[in-house]
C-alpha cells in the first residue's frame, strides 16, 4: 500500500467547486433581494454549514440564530424575539473563536440593526414588508431606468431604430452611453445566475449604429414657456431635450467653446470619438433647442435669467480641480488632469514628446490622462497611487487598457512633494511607500511602510484626484452651497430662488455619465410641474411578444480593442462594436425578466413618465 498519494480532483470536488461557484453567481446579482429578513437567514444557514463545531458560539449559535430567524418569516416572533436575535448575533460576533463564526454573526448584526423596520413590519404583520420592485434588476440597476429588456428584444428582432426610440424615451444620448456607460445594469443581471451578465452597454452601441432609418421625437405643442439650462453637459443636455419634447422653449447657455461638458472635456476621443458625440449633440439641437456657446453665467447673470425666463436649471458639472497641497506643487511642469483633458477637448493637444509624465491619482480620470500623455508622445508614463490596484475607482478595463498602452502603475506609493530644478521645472516626484492596513470608509486603508522615501524622475506631473465644483460665485448671489455642492430640494427646487432648478455633478458631487442623465431627465419633469403642465414622454413602439427558447449556457460576447501597439500612437476609436452575429446571439442571451421572474414588470412596462 502507498504511503502517500498524490491528491487529484475528485468527481465529488468538481460538484462541489461548482456548487460554490453557483452560489457566488447568484450572490453577485443579489443586491436587489426581496426580503432582507429571508436573506439574513439563507445567509446564516450557509455560515452554519462551515462550522467547525469547536466553539458553542458559532456550532450552537448559528442554528440558533436561523431558527430564530425562522420564527420570524413563520409570525412566531415577538418584539422580544428581536431583541434576543440582536443579542444572539452580538455574542457570536464578539465570542466566537474564527471569522467563520463572528463574521456570520457580525453581518447579522448588522443586518438585525440596519433592517429592522422589515423585522418589525413581520412580526407585527406576518408578511413582508419590503416593497417588491416594479422593475427587473436591469432596469432597477440603470439610473435612467431604461427599458433595456425592452429594447434588447426590439434588437434581437432586428428593428434597431425601434430599440434607440426607446432607449431615447429615458436616455436621450444612447450612443454616447453604448460607448462610455459604466454599465451599472450589468450588476445586476440575473444572466449572471447562468454565466456572465449580458453586455447590455455593447448591444445599446449596435442598435445605434444600425438604425434602419432616422427618426424625429413626437413633439407636443408648443407651450409658450421658456426655460433657461445653465451647462451644456449631460444633464443639461437631456433637461433641455426632455423640456422641448414637452413643448417648452430652451435655450443652453455654455460657457465653454462648445456643447457636451465633461463627455467632451473630460473623456478622451479614443473613448468618446467627437464626431459621435457632435451627431448625438445635434440631434438634440434639432428638436428646436437653442445653444449659446462661451457665455459665462455668475451669480448677477443667474438674477437677470430669472427675470427673462420662466425657470431656470443649474447644471454647471465639476469643471474644477483639486489640488495636492505637497510642496513644489506650484513648479513649473505640474498641471491638473481638468486642465489636460479641457485642452485636448478643444483641439489643443500637447506635445510631451520625450518626456517622463508621473500621473497621481487612480480612477477613471488618472487613466484618462495617463493614456493621453502615451498618445502625447511621452517617453514613460507612470501612475502613481497611494493605495493598491483593487482599490483604484477606476473600470477594470481602463486600469488593463492603461497597462496595455505601456503605462507602468506604481501602487502603495504616496506623494511627499514635488521636486524642481534650479530653473524651477519639475524634476522628480518623491513618495513614500505604503503599506495597506485595517478598513477605513469600505476600502482598506494605508500607512507609511518601514522604508525611507524614493524620487521617481519624472519632466511632468498630472494631477488627477478629483474634481471641484465652481459654485463660489452662485453662493456669493444667494445660492445655498454645502461643501461646494449646490443645495437643493428633493424636487431640485433651489431653495429661497423661485423657480430655479438645479442637478447633476454641481448638486451631488463628480457622478457618472447615466447618473447626470438621470439627473436632467428628472428636472425635465420638475420644471414641467412647476410650470403647471403634467406632460407625459413616451414612444408608440409594440414590444415583441417573448419567445419560449433555450436559454443555457452561452459565452457572452465581448467588444475586442485595436491592437495596443497600434491604438497608442492615436486619439482614434479604440473599441469594436459587436458584429450582428454577435449582438443577435447576445441579444438572445437575455432571460426576458420583464415576463419571467420574481421582479418582473407587473400591469405592463412603464410606457411613459
Amino acid at each position: 500500500m502507498a504511503r502517500m498519494h498524490v491528491m487529484e480532483r475528485s468527481e465529488e470536488q468538481a460538484i462541489m467547486d461548482e456548487l460554490h461557484a453557483a452560489v457566488g453567481r447568484r450572490l453577485a446579482v443579489s443586491s436587489l433581494a426581496p426580503c432582507p429578513v429571508e436573506f439574513t437567514m439563507a445567509f446564516v444557514d450557509m455560515c452554519s454549514t462551515q462550522s467547525c463545531g469547536k466553539c458553542t458560539p458559532c456550532r450552537v449559535g448559528l442554528n440558533t440564530l436561523r431558527h430564530r430567524l425562522s420564527d420570524v418569516l413563520r409570525g412566531r416572533a415577538t418584539m422580544a424575539t428581536l431583541d434576543g436575535i440582536e443579542r444572539l448575533a452580538r455574542t457570536i460576533y464578539l465570542s466566537s473563536d474564527c471569522a467563520i463564526g463572528y463574521e456570520a454573526g457580525a453581518m447579522a448584526l448588522t443586518a438585525i440593526q440596519g433592517f429592522r423596520d422589515d423585522f418589525v413590519h413581520h412580526v407585527t404583520y406576518h408578511a413582508c414588508g419590503f416593497k417588491q420592485s416594479e422593475k427587473v434588476p436591469c432596469v432597477s440597476g440603470c439610473p435612467a431606468g431604461v427599458d433595456i429588456p425592452g429594447y434588447i428584444s426590439l434588437v434581437r428582432a432586428g428593428r434597431n431604430t425601434d430599440a434607440v426610440r426607446l432607449i431615447r424615451k429615458d436616455n436621450p444620448l444612447p450612443m454616447v452611453c453604448g460607448l462610455v456607460c459604466e454599465h451599472p445594469c450589468e450588476m445586476h443581471c440575473r444572466r449572471g445566475m447562468v454565466d456572465d451578465p449580458m453586455n447590455i452597454r455593447a448591444i445599446k452601441r449596435f442598435a445605434c449604429e444600425n438604425m434602419e432609418s432616422d427618426y424625429r421625437p413626437v413633439m407636443a405643442e408648443p407651450t409658450g414657456r421658456r426655460v433657461a439650462v445653465v451647462g451644456g453637459g449631460p444633464a443639461g443636455l437631456s433637461c433641455a431635450y426632455y423640456l422641448a419634447v414637452m413643448g417648452h422653449k430652451v435655450t443652453i447657455l455654455e460657457a465653454r467653446r462648445q456643447l457636451g461638458g465633461m463627455l467632451r472635456y473630460g473623456i478622451p476621443s479614443y473613448r468618446l470619438p467627437r464626431e459621435e458625440l457632435d451627431g448625438e449633440i445635434q440631434w438634440i439641437l434639432d428638436c428646436g433647442i437653442e445653444a449659446r456657446t462661451q457665455t459665462e453665467v455668475g451669480g448677477d447673470e443667474l438674477q437677470a435669467l430669472r427675470r427673462d425666463y420662466d425657470a431656470v436649471y443649474l447644471a454647471i458639472g465639476a469643471h474644477g480641480d483639486r489640488k495636492l497641497g505637497l510642496p513644489g506643487e506650484d513648479s513649473e511642469g505640474v498641471e491638473s488632469a481638468v486642465a489636460m483633458l479641457r485642452a485636448i477637448g478643444d483641439g489643443d493637444t500637447p506635445d510631451f514628446t520625450g518626456q517622463r509624465v508621473c500621473v497621481i491619482g487612480g480612477g477613471n480620470v488618472a487613466m484618462d490622462v495617463a493614456r493621453s500623455s502615451v498618445r502625447c508622445g511621452a517617453s514613460k508614463v507612470n501612475i502613481v497611487y497611494r493605495r493598491r490596484v483593487q482599490d483604484m475607482t477606476a473600470q477594470d478595463e481602463e486600469i488593463a487598457g492603461a497597462g496595455e498602452e505601456g503605462c507602468e502603475l506604481l501602487e502603495l506609493n504616496a506623494p511627499v512633494r514635488i521636486e524642481a530644478d534650479e530653473a524651477g521645472h519639475v524634476c522628480g516626484l518623491v513618495v513614500q511607500p505604503q503599506i495597506i492596513g485595517s478598513f477605513k470608509g469600505g476600502r482598506p486603508s494605508p500607512r507609511p511602510a518601514d522604508t525611507g522615501e524614493r524620487t521617481i524622475p519624472c519632466d511632468r506631473v498630472i494631477v488627477a484626484i478629483g474634481q471641484a465644483i465652481q459654485s463660489k460665485p452662485f453662493e456669493e448671489a444667494g445660492v445655498g452651497c454645502n461643501r461646494g455642492r449646490i443645495v437643493t430640494d428633493t424636487d431640485g427646487r433651489v431653495p429661497g430662488m423661485d423657480g430655479v432648478f438645479c442637478g447633476g455633478d454641481c448638486q451631488s458631487g463628480p457622478a457618472t455619465v447615466i447618473r447626470a442623465i438621470n439627473a436632467g431627465k428628472v428636472a425635465a419633469g420638475n420644471i414641467d410641474n412647476y410650470l403647471g403642465y403634467d406632460h407625459k414622454v413616451g414612444v408608440p413602439v409594440d414590444i415583441p411578444p417573448v419567445e419560449f427558447r433555450d436559454v443555457g449556457p452561452c459565452g457572452r460576447s465581448e467588444t475586442k480593442f485595436r491592437e495596443a501597439n497600434e491604438r497608442r500612437h492615436d486619439f482614434c476609436q479604440i473599441e469594436h462594436g459587436l458584429s450582428r452575429e454577435e449582438a443577435l446571439q447576445e441579444a438572445s442571451r437575455c432571460l426576458c425578466c420583464d415576463h419571467f421572474g420574481f421582479g418582473a414588470f407587473r400591469g405592463g412596462r412603464e410606457l411613459q413618465w
